[in-house]
Formats: C-alpha cells, sequence, structure tokens
C-alpha cells in the first residue's frame, strides 16, 4: 500500500468512528451480505466475477435501501480496487474529469484498478455521462453505477451497452430484521455494548415500517437506541413508544395476515360499492399507513370496478388498471396517489353489478345442464364431413343485415328465452340495456 494510500485507510477509519450506524456495519464479505441472493448468491455470475477480480462495469438498479453502495464497496475492497465515489447530484463534468485522470495515473504508476462509482447516475445528463463513455471503454475505470429509475431510460445506451445491469430487490421484512438484529447486537461496529432488549412489538413496528429500506431501519434504530436510557442493570428496553417517537409515526393496529387486514380491505370497499368518496379514502389511508402492500389494494380495486360499477361506467375498470400500472411503474410513496383517483373515481361512480349477477346465473345453468349440445347452426363447419352433417346450416351473419343485427337463437335446445343479463337504468347501462331489450323484443 502506498504511503497515501495509508494515509487515506487512517483517514478512513477515523471517520468511521463517527460514521452513522448504517456505514458501521457494512457487510466486510459477500457471505454477510443480506438479501440479493438472486444476484450474488454462490453461483451466480456477478459472485463468481467479483470472486475472480474479474468485475465488469455494472449499473445496479433497485430502490432505496436495497444495497446497492454497499455493493459497491463490498467489491471494491473485495477486488482490491481502488473505491472513487461521485454523486450524481453534487458532481459536475470537471470532478468527474478529475477522478478520471487519476484513476489513469494509478492504473499507469500502481497498476491498481480504479472502481468508480457514481449514485444516483440517472441525474446525470447526456453529455456528463459522455464524459464517462470512453474511460470505460478504454478500462481505465470500472464503473458502478446505482439508481432507483429504470436504466433503460436514464443511461445513455452506449454506456448502457458497456455495463451489465443487476436488478436489486427491495428488502423483506425478515430480512429487515436480521439485518437490524445484526447491527443491534454487534459488538465490533454496532451497538451490542448499549445492551439493547426489544419489546416485541416495537422491533416489529421499526422492520415494518422500514419499508425494506435497510438505510431507514439502520438510522431508526441508532436514534431508538441513543433515545433509550439504560435501567439499573444496564439494559435499555426498547418500547414501542420509542421507536413510534423516533419515526414520527403510530402504531396502526393492523397485521397484514390477520384480521385486521381482512377486517379493513373490507370496510375499504364496502365504501367504495357504497359511493362514499370520504369514507373510501379514509380506509385507504389506513391501508397505507400500516404497510399494506400497494398492489394488493390496486387488485381489489381492478376487481371492483367490474363487479361493482361494471356497465354503469365501463370506463372505471380502464381507470382502475391504469391505477395498478402506474403504482407498479412509480412505486411508493407517489403511488398512493393514482390509488386516491382511482378510489375516488370508482367510489362516485353510478353503480351495476349486472354483468356479474348475469354471470353467476350462468354458471349456476351450467353447472346444472352443462351437457346441453351445441346447436348445429351455430357449429363450426371446417371439413366437408361437417357441412353434410348440418354444421353451420342455417347461421345467420349478423353483419349481412341492417343495423348488423338479425334475430336467431344462440342457446341449447331447452334453454331458448332464458335471461342472465338483466340491465339496469344506472349511468351507461341505461342506454345499453335499452338497445339489449330492443333486440330481445326483435325475436
Amino acid at each position: 500500500m502506498s504511503a497515501t494510500d495509508m494515509f487515506k485507510e487512517r483517514g478512513r477509519r477515523r471517520q468511521d468512528d463517527g460514521a452513522p450506524l448504517a456505514a458501521r456495519v457494512r457487510p466486510r464479505s459477500l457471505d454477510e451480505f443480506i438479501g440479493q441472493e438472486h444476484v450474488i448468491g454462490p453461483g451466480r455470475a456477478l459472485r463468481r466475477a467479483i470472486e475472480s477480480d474479474q468485475t465488469p462495469s455494472l449499473i445496479l438498479w433497485g430502490p432505496p435501501g436495497s444495497g446497492k453502495t454497499t455493493l459497491a464497496h463490498l467489491i471494491a475492497g473485495l477486488t482490491r480496487s481502488y473505491f472513487e465515489a461521485v454523486s450524481a447530484v453534487a458532481s459536475g463534468v470537471a470532478q468527474l474529469r478529475r477522478a478520471v485522470e487519476a484513476a489513469r495515473e494509478r492504473l499507469s504508476l500502481h497498476n491498481r484498478r480504479t472502481i468508480l462509482f457514481i449514485d444516483e447516475i440517472h441525474r446525470f445528463n447526456k453529455a456528463q455521462q459522455d464524459v464517462i463513455l470512453p474511460h470505460v471503454e478504454e478500462g481505465v475505470v470500472t464503473l458502478i453505477g446505482a439508481t432507483t429509475e429504470n436504466p433503460s431510460f436514464e443511461v445513455i445506451a452506449p454506456l448502457l451497452s458497456r455495463s451489465r445491469v443487476f436488478t436489486l430487490k427491495q428488502l423483506t421484512e425478515e430480512q429487515v430484521r436480521t439485518l437490524v438484529e445484526r447491527a443491534a447486537t454487534d459488538r465490533e461496529r454496532g451497538l451490542g455494548s448499549m445492551e439493547l432488549r426489544f419489546e416485541a412489538p416495537a422491533l416489529e413496528f421499526l422492520v415494518r415500517m422500514a419499508n425494506g429500506d435497510a438505510r431507514v431501519a439502520l438510522n431508526t434504530l441508532e436514534l431508538t437506541a441513543r433515545a433509550t436510557a439504560p435501567g439499573e442493570d444496564g439494559v435499555r428496553r426498547v418500547t414501542l413508544a420509542t421507536v413510534e417517537d423516533a419515526l414520527q409515526r403510530r402504531s396502526l393496529l393492523y397485521d397484514k395476515d390477520g384480521d385486521h387486514h381482512y377486517d379493513t380491505i373490507s370496510a375499504f370497499i364496502k365504501s367504495v360499492r357504497g359511493s362514499d368518496p370520504d369514507a373510501s379514502l379514509y380506509w385507504l389511508a389506513r391501508m397505507i399507513e400500516a404497510g399494506e402492500d400497494p398492489m394488493f389494494i390496486a387488485r381489489r380495486l381492478i376487481i371492483l370496478a367490474a363487479e361493482d360499477v361494471g356497465l354503469a361506467d365501463p370506463s372505471a375498470l380502464s381507470v382502475a388498471v391504469a391505477a395498478q400500472q402506474a403504482v407498479h411503474f412509480i412505486g411508493m410513496p407517489e403511488g398512493r396517489i393514482p390509488l386516491a383517483e382511482a378510489t375516488v373515481y370508482l367510489a362516485a361512480c353510478p353503480k351495476s353489478n349486472s354483468a356479474y349477477a348475469g354471470l353467476n346465473k350462468a354458471v349456476e345453468e351450467v353447472r346444472k345442464t352443462g351437457h346441453r349440445p351445441v346447436p348445429l347452426h351455430l357449429r363450426n363447419a371446417s371439413t366437408p364431413l361437417m357441412r353434410r352433417e348440418g354444421y353451420g346450416k342455417g347461421y345467420r351473419y349478423a353483419h349481412d343485415y341492417p343495423g348488423h343485427f338479425v334475430s336467431q337463437d344462440f342457446l341449447p335446445e331447452g334453454l331458448r328465452g332464458r335471461r342472465y343479463y338483466e340491465p339496469t337504468e344506472e349511468g351507461a347501462e341505461r342506454e345499453l340495456g335499452e338497445r339489449v331489450k330492443r333486440r330481445r323484443g326483435a325475436g
């Protein structure tokens, strides 16, 4: 190690002494890394590349707190590369060029490679990204870019083609819990010397409210620990109230796998069905604040749009599906906005369950009499034998008639004249129902 690197290493250690908990407990090996097994689990391509010191340029795409920066630090340490970190928020072209020149000198004088880590690379414009491109091509730097945005849209194509994109997933609650418990008991780098003891509800609330973000979980843990006074036995007993104070959020009585989950979604659906936008928004807010899966809410809105609004406003289904797509695309917390829009729209819509009720009647009929044969005139006459047997004979092609309609029988023998669909007078279904009644009367 050169004198310069030794100086930087000593400075780094001094900085770590007062660094936030999230920085102090960063893993020192791939086995310590929590989550992202699909990317760096045993036998995965990236892990093999890291272990063989052949790491290519990478774009790490994932939600906040999923481990992008930690993984970049880990790669640099395991591959014996110099780690140069640049933030796209605070850096410009001049700083990029200085970093590249330093990397070039490091490579030529000491034969040491440089990992250029660019946090939030999506915030660099095209010109800034163009500055990096030739140096990545030459191998002067190995680029690791971190982004929360889809790199297909935010990273220029030439840079993207010279990098491998790895998608990181949001941490599960179990993974966050493991991370918190490890940091709370680690005496070397964590908070083990503080003798923390969590009440079960306090730990569960912290884990749930972190919403898969490791940094949020560790920052909250550190703040909570320092806000908890030790007892006479030296143990700091962390209560739910302390965690709530640290997060500035109150715990809601809500179990995503229990009665409160089902009771709350039931209240939400019944409020929308009952055309009360105020109550609907209230129950929506309860679920969002409790950490309910937003895609679960979106799916229920889609079902409701078809089942309860139905043909009274056929566009309701499009609104609900668009909300689901928006939530999937932009994520939370912004995803709550399209959820609220769809909720209010569906609550305010006229309601009709005629299509759903009609289907249920038809299903009941099928279960009783599903053996009835398809009428010959409705069968597909795809061979000469079928035509000789009378398949398709007598079928009248609707488009050959005025108004593109002609009265004929479509139900099996014995069911003709049965009515499953009963239109309502609500909203857009009024006109639809009148058309259906006229055509039924034409028979």
